[in-house]
């Protein structure tokens, strides 16, 4: 057997009914609850019915009641604030004609957040954001004609190790013990290692002879050498 389950204009028409018998909401409401149970509207709904039947509006579909807040598009708010972005949530209700709430929650649907100016050292003129504004690009101009660091280039020196072997892992038998290799001496065999580079990397390097390290003769060789 299906079970009968009213819907919202029923449950209205029910309401109008006994609005026309001279009951109270709150009575309604309690006839409601105890026919239609979970189904039936609640105390608030009935009140607001009961008060559109006092005032002669009998329309039973569904309508925004009168205190509800207002709604405006977000694109209203944005011209808005593209207009002027100081003003308050008071002014800005007053132009869209709704509760400053509702222009609250627009603007957090914007990503929107109210922040305090910050002061600057002064105000920059016309002339003077004309000027930053030539020399900014005339800069980027530069660095893509060519780019100064071109001009720059490093020289370092360090101590390496001519012959430096590494130890291998090789199998063996658990238990077992694995290969061994005799440590090499390899204080003796340090050589010096002068390197020379730009942005591009490395343009000359210089390995010294054993024991030999750098002097001003050297550095004038080697300055010669980049030019």
């Amino acid at each position: 057997m299906s079970t009968f389950v009213p819907n919202k204009v029923y449950l209205q028409g029910v309401l109008l009914h006994y609005f026309i018998q001279k009951k109270s909401a709150a009575e309604a409401h309690r006839i409601l609850v105890e026919t239609y149970g979970d189904n039936a509207l609640s105390d608030t709904t009935c009140r607001d019915w009961f008060r559109h039947f006092k005032n002669n509006d009998f329309e039973l579909e569904d309508k925004e009641c009168s205190d509800a807040p207002k709604k405006f598009e977000d694109e209203k708010l944005e011209e808005l604030l593209h207009q002027e972005r100081c003003q308050t949530l008071t002014e800005l209700g007053k132009m869209l004609q709704v509760d400053e709430s509702t222009v609250s929650k627009g603007l957090r649907v914007l990503g929107m957040i109210w922040k305090q100016e910050h002061w600057v050292l002064y105000e920059l003129k016309p002339r003077d954001v004309e000027r930053r504004f030539f020399m900014c690009e005339l800069l980027l101009q530069r660095e893509k004609r060519k780019g100064f660091l071109h001009h720059i280039i490093t020289g370092d020196e360090k101590w390496i190790h001519y012959n430096n072997p590494k130890r291998r892992k090789s199998w063996g038998n658990p238990g077992h013990a694995s290969k061994s290799s005799a440590k090499p001496n390899i204080y003796n065999t340090k050589l010096f290692l002068c390197t020379w580079w730009d942005q591009q990397g490395v343009i000359y390097y210089e390995l010294l002879k054993l024991n030999e390290t750098i002097t001003e003769d050297r550095y004038r060789i080697q300055l010669m050498c980049l030019s």
